[in-house]
């Protein structure tokens, strides 16, 4: 299924019935007094997020979504019945603006958490809220409110406790298959991944954590070249990013050092604070080195970008280094939670 990150849509609430002037006419009661009851309240439209659902791809084709008016009030002090809400069910990590105004109305982090889009209207009075002692024969009632009515701007947006970044071969599909039971398609051509992929890394029993793959950058990414920048918001709301670098690459002309420059330097350019957030360096395709070389050569490359943070060697081809590296990023997501707590 293609992975659909965006979409607009319209919502339109429902109407509230119309309040209704009636009089009571029975037999043997001559002067029977109003009895119109109230109109019915028009539907809402809320979003509901869904673990379930990964894309916003019903959205493109179903962009009207209206709710049912309520129905007129009747006499017999009979009240119109209420329309029921529509419920539209997202993706978790959905955000929902308004177009017009550029307000966030509700950002959807967690299952079954439920957002109101529009409200529907309130009914209408009838004539027996109207009668006095002075108006005893009242013929006035008030209209259903109108419900609601808004443009929308749905955008996914990943929710990953690690993401993957790196020019495209740099091996992250290939790794994601290494450690978790994502099965992303892997190929020894550019821009194998075109959607983000998620994969859960069980470590143990009871300890796990979210990765997501997105298609790798290239060089003018932040002004939209490639494929990768259009999913580097995904990046985001990850806890931690892995800069993976291809050690070996296919093609002679390729310098690795000055492909993971390039990558520094459109994440700083596309957002600050996604370039400030916590990132260690991946060094993958060391089993394509000289065995008897290869540390070396990786030791090199990092003192030549001038890294001084965290660096791993490992080859997800052969899974030589995962493990080591998993455990690494599972005892790293632990400690910022229990940092967080505490403060």
């Amino acid at each position: 299924m293609k992975f659909i990150d965006e979409a607009k849509i319209q919502v339109i609430a429902g109407k509230g019935g119309d309040g209704v002037a009636s009089f009571r006419r029975e037999r043997f009661i001559p002067k029977g007094g109003p009895d119109g009851g109230d109109g019915g309240h028009g539907g809402s439209i809320l979003a509901i997020a869904d673990r379930n659902i990964n894309t916003l791809i019903d959205y493109r084709f179903a962009r009207i979504h209206r709710a049912k008016k309520g129905e007129n009030g009747r006499g017999s002090d009979c009240y119109g019945k209420g329309s029921q809400d529509i419920v539209l069910r997202m993706p978790v990590g959905t955000v929902i603006a308004n177009v017009a105004t550029g307000e966030i109305i509700a950002d959807l982090k967690h299952h079954q958490q439920q957002a109101l889009l529009a409200k529907g209207g309130t009914g209408g009075l009838g004539n027996l809220h109207f009668k006095s002692g002075t108006n005893r024969t009242p013929r006035q009632f008030t209209c259903g409110e109108p419900g609601q009515e808004f443009d929308l701007k749905l955008e996914l947006k990943i929710l990953a406790d690690v993401g993957l970044l790196g020019m495209p071969n740099a091996g992250k599909s290939t790794l994601i298959r290494a450690i978790s039971a994502a099965r992303p398609k892997v190929a020894d051509y550019p821009f194998t991944t075109l959607y983000p992929n998620l994969g859960m890394v069980r470590v143990d029993q009871d300890r796990s954590f979210v990765m997501a793959d997105i298609p790798g950058l290239i060089e003018g990414a932040a002004e939209g070249a490639g494929l990768g920048h259009q999913f580097l918001k995904h990046l985001a709301r990850t806890r931690l990013l892995l800069h993976i670098v291809d050690m070996a690459p296919l093609d002679e002309n390729i310098d690795p050092l000055y492909e993971a420059k390039a990558i520094v330097k459109e994440l700083k350019k596309y957002d600050e604070s996604l370039y400030l957030k916590q990132r260690w360096l991946v060094l993958n395709k060391t089993d394509m080195l000289p065995e008897n070389e290869y540390v070396e050569i990786c030791k090199k490359f990092i003192r030549s970008l001038g890294w001084k943070g965290k660096s791993f060697i490992i080859s997800a081809l052969i899974g030589k280094g995962c493990k080591e590296l998993t455990y690494a990023i599972m005892e790293h997501l632990e400690q910022n939670l229990e940092q967080k707590h505490e403060s």
